[in-house]
């Protein structure tokens, strides 16, 4: 083995500082609510995406808001993405998906509309 590439086996991979910014890398290419900047926080296994609420069906002032829940299962490898149930204040599992980039090519397009509210 390449001395420092060896992964700490005690340590999870996520959350990271690169695939953080790679999620807000990506996040700039959305097809809603592309004037506001989203942010996503580093949390126990995954990352939290907030924004502020453009639509106001959320929260009429405008306050920010949750969007999506990633979290890295590494027993399965996967990714779990869960949408906010704001009525019910509870996250849902949306979809599970192998790689990265297929989470932020769902977050992008949003077709059903349960990510950007």
């Amino acid at each position: 083995m390449i001395a420092g590439l060896a992964r700490n086996p005690g340590r999870p991979a996520h959350p990271n500082d690169v695939d953080r910014m790679r999620i807000e890398r990506a996040l700039k290419s959305r097809e809603r609510y592309r004037y506001v900047k989203a942010s996503i926080t580093a949390v126990a296994g995954g990352y939290l995406i907030e924004s502020p609420c453009c639509s106001r069906n959320i929260d009429i002032e405008g306050g920010i808001i949750d969007v999506a829940l990633l979290h890295h299962n590494s027993a399965s490898a996967c990714w779990q993405v869960f949408r906010k149930d704001h009525k019910k204040c509870v996250w849902k599992l949306h979809s599970t998906h192998r790689r990265l980039a297929a989470v932020t090519d769902l977050l992008n397009a949003d077709p059903e509309r349960v990510f950007w509210q």
